[in-house]
């Protein structure tokens, strides 16, 4: 739902109000899935960074662009912030600051 979110928002020329505002809040919907699963556990793989990591970080970064609002998730603006702050994440996060659209 975030690609599409993605998509409809950033990339298709003619803008389709019905497809951002589904995809908008399909999203916020998942990430209020996200959240109630980190009111949990540290991080989806449960203690251990893991390939949940992995695989749910990049639906996160662009949040803003996803319209999306983390302080309304509170655990997942902790896990957010908790991977950002890993040392292998930090160069990443940098370089791609030079490349993001």
């Amino acid at each position: 739902m975030a690609r599409q979110n993605h998509h409809f928002g950033q990339y298709v020329p003619e803008k389709i109000p019905y497809a951002i505002t589904r995809y908008v809040n399909e999203t916020n919907g998942l990430y209020g899935v996200m959240n109630r699963r980190l009111a949990q556990v540290p991080l989806f793989g449960g203690t251990d960074y893991s390939l949940a990591e992995m695989a749910n970080c990049p639906w996160a970064v662009p949040w803003q662009r996803l319209q999306q609002n983390l302080e309304e998730f509170p655990n997942l603006k902790r896990w957010f912030d908790t991977i950002a702050a890993r040392p292998a994440a930090i160069p990443s996060y940098e370089k791609g600051k030079d490349i993001s659209d």
